[in-house]
């Protein structure tokens, strides 16, 4: 038997192996895809040739072919693939939306971010390229059954989006739970409830945040249009902002010019709830490499505040509950650097690894800083 080490290290390598002959496949198929090579052995496409001549299942066989095919397009994503740098995960969650000009810059990106975020960046890229449904969010609406499963799937506008989860959650909240319930039933006996009890809401289920940069707070020409943000969805225009208003609760989040909520240094311990929502809004989810908790997640601070951490953004981190007793108090591993850039991980055996804010904001912070470094 290998010890730990001994396996890490021959993981390591195997899986840099696995990449680089992946990759090479992938180009081997693309030649087979051009030359129609395949069709001498009766097969009338490549994945039909390559799952009967190799046992794949058809879409290891299409997603190897779809691969191929596009790495004519991009070079360098292809070349580090082949050499074992990165996985064929990464740049099939980008192989679609790559072209010659953005491959330097995607393949940056596949060196530091994970497969989920990759794919993040790649949705991005879509919705600039592709053209947008001309349908408004009402039209596109739906509510569908299925009756073998009892199943339904539901399409709802933003703001009827947010106040759905805002109200199943405060019914969770409200409601004692002696029992441990998970926490998808409770929102389903949530659910019925208000169904039984004709959905009516005695507060509105609304909580409006405005991210407000600290220049239109003195801006007396009354021209800059503020934006506010529905939690876990998106940016809203100010209409929306107005209606939804009207009878909600309201925050404000004063950002400095870089679009980051002010800090607080030492003049407090916990994060304000203002700072709790950029934090979720900048990462997403549990910051620890490979983790993608949302739910059993909370803010806390990379230095110890008793050690003099500070309530800054940079120093504050979300992570699930099973991660922040492992790194924060069973001390088995150890974490540094700034929330904001990059988070580095040590595990007690020294391996490192790193984390990043979510691509989504780290690229408004960006058109941020650049527009303040064009301010006069």
């Amino acid at each position: 038997m290998l010890s730990t080490q001994a396996r890490r290290t021959r993981l390591d390598e195997l899986f840099r192996v696995k990449a680089a002959t992946d990759g090479e496949i992938a180009q081997l198929l693309c030649e087979e895809e051009r030359t129609e090579s395949f069709r001498d052995e009766g097969a009338t496409s490549t994945e039909t040739w390559v799952v009967e001549r190799y046992g794949v299942a058809i879409a290891t066989a299409r997603t190897l072919t779809h691969v191929g095919t596009k790495s004519r397009r991009m070079p360098k994503l292809a070349g580090a693939l082949c050499a074992g740098e990165i996985s064929f995960d990464k740049v099939r969650a980008v192989a679609d939306v790559v072209t010659p000009r953005t491959d330097p810059e995607l393949l940056e990106q596949a060196r530091r971010c994970s497969v989920r975020q990759l794919a993040d960046v790649a949705r991005t890229q879509r919705d600039r390229t592709v053209r947008p449904d001309t349908r408004s969010e009402h039209e596109r609406r739906f509510c569908r059954f299925n009756d073998d499963h009892r199943t339904m799937t539901v399409q709802l506008p933003a703001e009827a989006y947010a106040a759905t989860r805002a109200r199943l959650d405060a019914w969770v909240r409200r409601v004692p739970d002696e029992a441990k319930t998970p926490l998808d039933q409770r929102r389903c006996d949530g659910f019925m409830e208000i169904m039984a009890s004709g959905g009516v809401a005695t507060t509105s289920p609304y909580f409006v945040v405005a991210h407000v940069p600290l220049a239109a707070l003195v801006d007396e020409s009354g021209t800059t249009d503020l934006a506010g943000e529905l939690e876990r969805d998106g940016l809203i225009d100010r209409e929306t902002v107005r209606r939804l208003a009207c009878d909600a609760t309201i925050a404000v989040a004063v950002d400095d010019d870089v679009g980051h909520t002010m800090y607080e240094g030492r003049n407090r311990r916990f994060p304000t709830d203002a700072q709790r929502r950029e934090i979720m809004r900048r990462d997403r989810h549990c910051r620890f490499p490979g983790c993608t908790n949302v739910t059993f997640t909370n803010v806390h601070h990379i230095v110890p505040w008793k050690l003099g951490g500070r309530t800054d953004l940079p120093s504050l981190v979300l992570l699930c509950r099973h991660h922040h007793q492992g790194v924060m108090h069973r001390k088995d591993w150890s974490m540094s650097g700034n929330a904001n850039e990059k988070l580095t991980f040590v595990s007690p055996s020294g391996h490192v690894m790193t984390s990043r804010p979510s691509p989504r904001w780290a690229s408004a912070t960006a058109t941020a800083t650049a527009a303040a470094a064009a301010r006069p």
